[in-house]
């Protein structure tokens, strides 16, 4: 697998692989500061790539997950065009072997690595203007909003080859942009983390 796209940008109709010493960069280590958000399967962290701000989410490393079975759910996934979902724009799959911590000792093995980069969201999630009593919008808006996340959905559902079927659709899931258009997210890895997690990708 080539990991690489130092040049890459956002305007990239498909998800670029990015290697770890980049995505550690952009983040600076990962740092606490510039994480934004965690979730059932990974914890993300704004980065800025070429200028642009990027979420990276860090996914939770799980024990036995098939690589096989990654590789051909997340060609699924980066295929997903449409503005009211957000944007795959990278990815990183590297195998490393350094010290961990196991059951107290540390002890020499083999690591695998695997992060998914989003466009960045800077209007925030649609709770948080839910539960903002200073966040009022007009029907217009409000509008624009249902309508937007309706038609992500029904893109998800009915508009490529293989239905996506998120099943934990929520505000919370929901971001908005600067101009108030919404964009589904958290969606298509239960198949790869198990029965545990709430979205679903559906043949």
């Amino acid at each position: 697998m080539d990991y690489l796209s130092e040049k890459m940008t956002l305007s990239d109709s498909n998800a670029k692989a990015i290697q770890l010493h980049l995505l550690r960069t952009i983040t600076e280590g990962f740092a606490e500061k510039l994480k934004v958000g965690s979730g059932g399967y990974g914890e993300v962290y704004k980065g800025l790539l070429n200028g642009d701000e990027i979420a990276v989410k860090q996914l939770f490393p799980v024990p036995g997950l098939n690589d096989e079975a990654f590789d051909n759910e997340f060609r699924n996934l980066k295929k997903v065009q449409h503005k009211n979902v957000i944007q795959m724009i990278g990815y990183c799959y590297e195998i490393s072997h350094r010290d961990v911590e196991y059951q107290g000792q540390f002890v020499w093995a083999q690591v695998i690595d695997r992060a998914l980069c989003f466009e960045y969201i800077k209007g925030g999630s649609l709770v948080s203007h839910i539960s903002d009593e200073s966040c009022i919008h007009d029907w217009p808006t409000t509008y624009k909003i249902i309508h937007g996340a309706c038609e992500g959905l029904h893109y998800l559902h009915k508009g490529q080859e293989r239905k996506i079927f998120h099943l934990d659709l929520k505000p919370d899931n929901v971001l908005l942009d600067e101009d108030f258009v919404p964009k589904i997210g958290d969606f298509g890895l239960s198949k790869l983390f198990g029965s545990s997690y709430t979205h679903q990708l559906s043949s």
